[in-house]
């Protein structure tokens, strides 16, 4: 059987505009993860060389093709300026259960957007596919992604223990679900709904 494509949706929030990733994106997207100030608990070493981010975003094409995820550029409104990405990937029908990500840059934290986003994605992902479980990890040291993900709804149902080297130190991993049934829908006003 042909693999199923999931063509990457345009969704519009409030103040951002999630889109699918082009290769003009590459720049600011090698800005994003070589920083290590923005990967401090990523599950990898910032990149050292721009090819990684046209790898991305090539995976990101190749993700959409076969179905099993969507990976979002993240830009705000305001000034058209790319922040991050926001993704689901992992997409399983049988099970269906999919992962959610995030990864945004320094100057964009703490005004909200994860969350906006996150919800956008959720939002998109409950609608269209028919999702019933949505998982998503954070180092436990992450406290500002943890309260992200527990604005989303997402449960906290474990810990990983040393499950992550992030620089060269071991850490441990929180893993979050959220279920269909307990999926509250933004009640912010979107104008483009």
């Amino acid at each position: 059987m042909a693999p199923m494509s999931l063509p990457t949706p345009t969704i519009r929030s409030a103040r951002l505009l999630l889109r699918p990733f082009t290769s003009a994106d590459a720049d600011a997207l090698f800005a994003l993860h070589s920083s290590a100030f923005v990967l401090r608990y990523w599950d990898a070493p910032p990149w050292s060389e721009r090819a990684r981010a046209e790898r991305f975003i090539a995976a990101c094409v190749r993700m959409s093709e076969e179905g099993s995820g969507a990976r979002l550029a993240m830009d705000r409104v305001s000034d058209k300026s790319f922040i991050g990405w926001c993704s689901l990937t992992r997409w399983n029908p049988d099970y269906r259960s999919a992962s959610m990500g995030y990864c945004l840059d320094g100057a964009a934290w703490g005004h909200g957007y994860a969350t906006e986003a996150g919800r956008a994605v959720l939002q998109w992902a409950f609608d269209t596919l028919d999702l019933n479980r949505v998982q998503a990890k954070t180092d436990t040291r992450n406290a500002a992604s943890a309260r992200v993900l527990e604005k989303l709804g997402f449960v906290r149902e474990g810990t990983l223990r040393e499950d992550c080297v992030v620089n060269g130190e071991v850490s441990d991993s929180w893993v979050y679900g959220l279920i269909r049934r307990q999926w509250q829908p933004s009640s912010e006003p979107n104008p483009d709904r």
